[in-house]
């Protein structure tokens, strides 16, 4: 077996830590570990008191078999003191030594609860200090990494008024005092902007916000110094009401960054890589530096950065959704049933890939009900045909019309009429104008919906 390179990579992800947006993201980072066979590790406890634990579990192993190539080992009970637990210390020393350790969806405050002040904190310290191998944290455990955390359910789900906990302060180790912030670009309160909801509430002058957009990683090359962000979003740093974006692309030193987080202001000759701030005045998200990628569009959202990987754009769940019912529209419009049915099938495996997500909301069940609902439609469209009535009615219509044009040509009214009439009874229109007889298929109302017969 060829020996693993010696790295020391921490990787901060927004959200979509086990879709398809992040599978060019997790790739990139195992392949830093070079050939051959790897230990690797998911720690369960920020979603363990779930009754669905198993089954996050299971997905989670899952996406990283099938689309990493990893071999993941649920490490449970890491945190636990009570020699209750054999397996608790083997799970501990698993976390210390393994080559990839990951911790991701579930609830920040549940997982401080059970790692703050213990030996998982310190098991994850050392790893970010001085041991060798890739870190993963992302959502609701990558809430728990800064030296506050959001008590996130508590807050917007339960109701309580905005506070703080105590984080681990995982990122203080390398100069960030930064309370962290996942799924930061999130917009999903409708005329309210969620964003920046309670992030400022008793928030330290020497401390910031570093939030990670959704399908994002900021990658911390621990070995390198250096910073650098992935995915479909950035990363911003809000400090006393003012943001700095970093799109994604940007690459910048600890060094750089931490002076941003201190003082809110780019270290002169940082480079490009740290887009210009924000005017406070402003409330949208944050411009770029001009011309950088991730730059704001004319809605005030930013768009994908341009990637020479394009695994790194690949769409989310909704996006397929939505650009599925579209190309299902304009098919149906276009009368192209085969273009149709390729709208569902590319539905249908959207869905299935984005099985293995263990991120918590209705993007799958509301992907489901379109599914349905243009199956339904491509039913109805089988039923009542999808060719024009005009065509297939032409071949009986025109000579029916020739011989009434001949009929009335003749004096023959009364038989020219008796066609006209089989043929309005039939649903076909006649117009007599100068230029010669046309015809159309009338539109009848049948069982509530629109048809042509």
């Amino acid at each position: 077996m060829i020996e693993a390179p010696v790295c020391r990579v921490l990787a901060i992800m927004g959200s979509g830590e086990t879709s398809p947006t992040m599978v060019t993201v997790h790739k990139a980072l195992a392949a830093r570990l070079g050939a051959g066979q790897h230990s690797a590790v998911l720690l369960d406890t920020p979603y363990a008191f779930q009754e669905n634990a198993a089954d996050i579990s299971a997905r989670a192993r899952s996406y990283f078999a099938r689309s990493v190539g990893l071999t993941v080992q649920v490490v449970s009970q890491a945190g636990r003191t009570d020699g209750q637990a054999p397996e608790a210390a083997a799970g501990l020393a698993a976390v210390r030594t393994a080559d990839w350790v990951f911790a991701g969806p579930g609830s920040p405050s549940y997982a401080l609860a059970r790692w703050r002040g213990g030996p998982v904190a310190s098991a994850l310290r050392e790893r970010v200090a001085a041991g060798t191998g890739i870190t993963v944290i992302a959502s609701a455990a990558a809430a728990a990494m800064g030296f506050v955390a959001l008590p996130v359910y508590e807050i917007y789900k339960v109701g309580a008024d905005p506070h703080w906990l105590e984080g681990l302060d995982l990122l203080g180790m390398l100069g960030l005092k930064v309370a962290v912030i996942p799924h930061y670009d999130n917009a999903e309160g409708g005329t309210h902007d969620t964003r920046f909801c309670y992030l400022e509430h008793r928030q330290p002058p020497d401390a910031a916000v570093l939030g990670v957009d959704e399908h994002t990683a900021l990658v911390f090359d621990l070995a390198a110094q250096q910073a650098e962000v992935v995915g479909r979003g950035g990363a911003t740093v809000r400090k006393a009401g003012v943001s700095s974006v970093l799109p994604a692309g940007s690459r910048i030193t600890l060094a750089d960054l931490s002076t941003l987080v201190r003082t809110g202001t780019p270290a002169p000759g940082s480079g490009p890589g740290v887009p210009r701030q924000q005017a406070r005045s402003q409330p949208g998200a944050p411009p770029a530096v001009p011309g950088a990628a991730g730059e704001p569009d004319s809605a005030g959202g930013r768009q994908p950065a341009e990637s020479a990987d394009p695994g790194q754009q690949a769409q989310t769940l909704p996006d397929v959704t939505s650009g599925a019912q579209r190309r299902f529209d304009a098919a149906m419009a276009g009368r192209d049933a085969a273009a149709m049915v390729s709208a569902l099938l590319d539905l249908d495996a959207a869905i299935e890939a984005w099985a293995t997500d263990t991120d918590e909301n209705d993007n799958a069940d509301q992907a489901r009900a379109v599914l349905r609902g243009l199956v339904v439609r491509l039913g109805r469209a089988a039923e009542q045909g999808l060719t024009d009535p005009a065509d297939r009615l032409r071949p009986a219509v025109e000579p029916l019309v020739a011989l009434r044009d001949s009929l009335r040509s003749d004096g023959s009214y009364a038989a020219a009429d008796v066609i006209r009439d089989a043929l309005t009874a039939a649903g076909v229109e006649l117009r007599d104008s100068p230029d010669g007889t046309r015809w159309t298929v009338r539109a009848v109302i049948e069982e509530g919906r629109l048809a042509r017969p």
